[in-house]
């Protein structure tokens, strides 16, 4: 490990979790095995209150993203929390969870963290941000779609002059996702392998939830 980090090697070799890709990474008898995870772990400081706790249309933002998730990755979503853990996680409905202690660090962490637990069955993790409303499972279908036409490639979405999230990463990422530290997140790797990106054009993924005028503005449309 001395010396300065090489990239990855894609899949051909080992995938840098020690499982050798081949043909765990895609089988004929079955296509790329997907988990989802929904990075909800902030603290919400500009929002002033939790972004998790946000209603649009009488529902929970969260239960509208986990549902999403849930729609192209079965069961196979978890959800990572951090601050407000406790107020937050009794309106989960039924699905995996992370609590993040350290997420305070920054949103790398949390990646960091949950990659690490993912199953080692998995070819490929979809991290969705919990403050995109405009996100749907239409739009995560479309990533998904891309997915299974080129699982050894990273596809990311396009909006607003940015490739980033949500963004599927196959298992030759997992490395780089679980070594994540302070506020850099998943747009780091992406950047790092541009010429492994597939991006789809998702502009819906360009708004957010950030400031109370922000959530006025979608009650507004």
């Amino acid at each position: 490990m001395g010396g300065s980090p090489s990239k990855p090697e894609p899949p051909g070799g080992e995938d840098g979790i020690g499982h050798s890709d081949g043909a765990r990474y895609r089988s004929a008898a079955r296509g790329p095995v997907l988990h989802a995870i929904v990075l909800a772990a902030g603290c919400s400081r500009r929002f002033g209150s939790p972004k998790q706790l946000v209603k649009l249309d009488g529902e929970l933002l969260l239960h509208r993203v986990i549902a999403s998730a849930g729609e192209v990755a079965g069961a196979a979503v978890t959800v990572v929390l951090g601050s407000n853990a406790a107020e937050i996680a009794p309106l989960l409905p039924p699905v995996g969870l992370q609590v993040n202690r350290e997420w305070r660090e920054g949103i790398g962490s949390s990646i960091r963290s949950a990659v690490r637990a993912l199953p080692g069955a998995c070819d490929g993790v979809l991290i969705v941000l919990a403050d995109q409303p405009k996100v749907t499972a239409s739009s995560l279908r479309r990533l998904v779609a891309a997915w299974n036409k080129q699982p050894r490639q990273i596809i990311a979405s396009r909006y607003s002059a940015v490739t980033g999230v949500p963004a599927i990463f196959p298992r030759w990422c997992f490395e780089e996702l679980s070594a994540l530290r302070g506020d850099v997140g998943a747009r780091a790797v992406i950047a790092r392998h541009e010429d492994r990106v597939v991006p789809v054009l998702l502009p819906e993924a360009g708004i957010d939830i950030d400031r109370p005028e922000d959530l006025l503005d979608l009650e507004a449309d």
